[in-house]
Formats: C-alpha cells, structure tokens, sequence
C-alpha cells in the first residue's frame, strides 16, 4: 500500500496539471448497462443475483459507467479522471499482476472539439505517467479502428465478422501471426487468402510516414474508412511532434484493442524491458484507451451522441513491477517523524502530554504503549521503522524545560528548549 500511495500520486497529480476533475460511480450497474459493450470479453462480466428485481452486474471498467454518467445527467462536455476497482471474471495471473479485482485509473475528455487535439493529450499523459514512474523503456503503439475496418473490408472480410476477427488480431501481442492465422482460418472462418491479404497489413509498423504511404496504397485507399482513419493518424503526429512524445510512439498496423465501443484512434502503452535486466518481468500493456464516440448515445434516450476519448491506466500491473523493484530497497510504512521516549520510570504522564502536544502541532509521532518500557527497545523500534528523531525526556530535561532530540542516522543529540520543539522537529524533518 506504501508503494501504491505513491504511484496514484504521482498519477492524480498529472491528471490534475492536465486539468481534470474527478467523479465516482456506483460499483454495480444495471446488467443491461453493461450487456454488449465488450464484445467476446463480455463472458467475464460479474453477475450478481436477482436483488429486488433487478438484475445487476459488478462494472467491468470504468468507461462504460462513465457513459451512462453523462447521458443520465445530459452532460456534454467533461474532464474527469477516476480512480476505482473493477471486476473481471478472468483468470488470475499474479506474477503479471492479473486479477480478478483491480484498480484502473482512467481519464476522460467528453466533448465536440477539434479532430486529434484531445486525442494527442491523451497520449501526453501516458507519456508523463510512465516517464515520471520510471519502470524502464515503454512503447506507446497507436492504430484507428477506422483503419481495421477498412482493411477488413479491402481484404474481403464479410462485414459480420469485423468485431470478431478484430478481437482475434488483438492476441498478436501475445501469439505468433500463425496461431493467430490458425484461428482465423479455422475457428472464424475466413479463407487462407483473406487471412494473409490481413497479415501483410498488420506486420507494418512506423509513422507518420507509413500513414503517408498508407494513403497511397492501391488497396487500401479505396476505402473511405481507412483514408478517414489514416489522415487522423498524420494529424495526430503533427501534435505529437509538438507536445514532444514523438520519440516513443509507433503506428501499429497490428494494434487491434479488443473492446466493441471504440469508434476512432486506439493505442496502448507497452514495457519494452524493466529497468533490471536480470529480473525483467514482461508485462505487457500498461496502459491503453482510445476514441469511443457513440458509446454515451447508447444511454441517451434521444440518442444524443457525446465525443469521447480516454486513457486508463493498468496501475495493478505497474505496482507489480514497482514492487519487484522496492523489494531491493527498505520502503517505510509509516511516515512517524518522532518517537516520544523516556529514560526513566513513572513518566507515561509526561510523554502522554508531550506526544498530545506534537500530534496538536501537527506533527507525526507515536510512543510505546507501555507505562516503562526500555530505552534500548524504544530506541530499536526507531531504527526498525525509519523514524528520523527521538525525543527523550528525563527527569533532567522536565527541571530544565526542554527536550532532547536525537538524529537517529547520526546518534548526535540536542537539548531543545520546549516552546522551539515544534518548529525545529519540522525544520529538521522538511530538509529530510
């Protein structure tokens, strides 16, 4: 938890200097809120019983929630970020920081704005979070549904298998391009011809040069779809370029994100390598998100459409490399500035006022919960705890109104007269 606490710091404090403000939903919704949004990953949904006549399901992610937020209180346009646990019937995998409960932290732009500018934000803000949690070399992968549509439609995929052979190039992270040939020839369908017309597309990786290329492809650009997506893609680097993020961002081919609602621009943020070699954990995605900009008029009984981009971040994954990482180093627990001792008998009276005092100024402190313990063992449960300074008092120190205060890394000690000790603990306790 130490470990966490600072991660969704520094997390919430980028999606604040971004601008964004935060909501909360319920942890359940309505089954039918959530029934057809996810495609094939919808089997993992958490379905709790009949409760007084509704029928509702535990949330699956953050964004869907988000949607019916904004239809149900005619909101049009929003920065928000949310910071909560999802549910997912999948199964665990704990090394690679898979569970079946989790937190995702997402951020959302709502609104009808100009093409890619919100969308290069998103990316931004990645590119911020992963850099500033320093776990090591990442690669932010960028793709347009438009794009995959229109290469399914080129290839000769029949329009009733797009989602489906869709969430099957999804696993190309994960299986080599055979198996995943393998599936789609014979679990979903598709001709060996058609499958590999789909596997040289997905094999290009690059720029805002291959989006160039792309646009002149004879194949390719006789879909509206992918020239739509492909010019989008050109834009968005432009943006890139200026917001200075250009340098870890690829256009992937391959990059399908296998979630129904997305309608435009996809990406999704991956650890090339931890930062120690010998130990490095491949954990895959770390954060993705995209456009979904019909996902809020399925909630709105008119049909009103709100434009929607976002980004979540898999924070479950990051802690379990944070964590690998702080098992070499001590991490505190507790963020006691000073223990209050004493070292003699019969002065629980006297560290019970002074602690009052510390905790009235503010301060961080605790004391031993016991009439007289040892001097020793108060002094050792400092050094086990990583608490900085003690203040000890005696009966010396009560007739002379003061305190000593002892640095515990260097052992030297002061005495502090008692109306300075508030302002010296903190004094010492701030350069710290």
């Amino acid at each position: 938890m130490a470990i966490r606490e600072k991660v969704f710091n520094t997390i919430i404090g980028c999606f604040k200097r971004h601008g964004a403000e935060t909501i909360d939903t319920p942890v359940f919704e309505l089954k039918e809120t959530l029934t057809g949004k996810y495609g094939e990953d919808s089997k993992l949904i958490y379905d709790l019983k009949d409760q007084g006549g509704e029928l509702l399901s535990l949330r699956y992610d953050l964004t869907v929630p988000f949607a019916r937020y904004l239809a149900m209180n005619k909101i049009t346009n929003i920065k928000r970020y949310h910071i909560a646990k999802v549910y997912r019937r999948d199964n665990p995998a704990m090394t690679r920081g898979r569970y079946r409960e989790f937190y995702q932290c997402d951020f959302d732009i709502a609104g009808q704005y100009d093409a890619m500018i919100p969308d290069a934000e998103c990316l931004k803000i990645v590119h911020e979070i992963l850099s500033e949690l320093e776990l090591g070399d990442f690669c932010i992968k960028v793709n347009d549904r438009r794009i995959l549509d229109g290469m399914f439609a080129v290839c000769g995929v029949p329009i009733d298998k797009f989602r489906t052979i869709c969430s099957t190039v999804d696993k190309l992270d994960k299986m080599a391009w055979a198996d995943v040939k393998k599936e789609m020839v014979n679990e979903k369908g598709l001709s060996e011809e058609v499958a590999d017309q789909i596997g040289e597309y997905v094999s290009m990786q690059g720029g805002m040069d291959l989006a160039e290329r792309l646009l002149q492809d004879q194949k390719l650009s006789q879909s509206k779809q992918a020239c739509a997506g492909l010019s989008d893609i050109k834009l968005l680097f432009s943006y890139l370029q200026l917001l200075q993020v250009t340098d870890k961002v690829v256009f992937d081919l391959s990059l399908a994100r296998g979630l129904d609602y997305y309608t435009g621009v996809i990406y999704e943020a991956v650890l090339t390598q931890t930062a120690h070699a010998e130990d490095s954990v491949s954990v895959g995605s770390v954060a993705g998100g995209g456009r979904y900009d019909g996902l809020v008029g399925m909630f709105d009984p008119k049909g009103r459409k709100v434009p929607c981009v976002g980004v979540s971040i898999g924070i479950e994954r990051i802690f379990s490399i944070m964590e690998q990482k702080a098992s070499a180093e001590k991490v505190r627990t507790t963020e006691v500035q000073v223990m209050v001792v004493s070292a003699q008998k019969n002065l629980l009276q006297e560290r019970l006022k002074l602690v009052s005092d510390l905790w009235n100024g503010g301060v961080k402190a605790e004391m031993m919960y016991k009439k007289n313990p040892k001097l020793l063992s108060q002094l050792q449960h400092c050094e086990e705890a990583g608490i900085p300074l003690v203040a000890i008092l005696g009966e010396q120190e009560l007739k002379d109104g003061v305190v000593k205060l002892r640095v515990v890394s260097t052992r030297e000690e002061f005495d502090i007269c008692r109306a300075d000790l508030l302002a010296e603990i903190r004094r010492r306790t701030s350069e710290a």
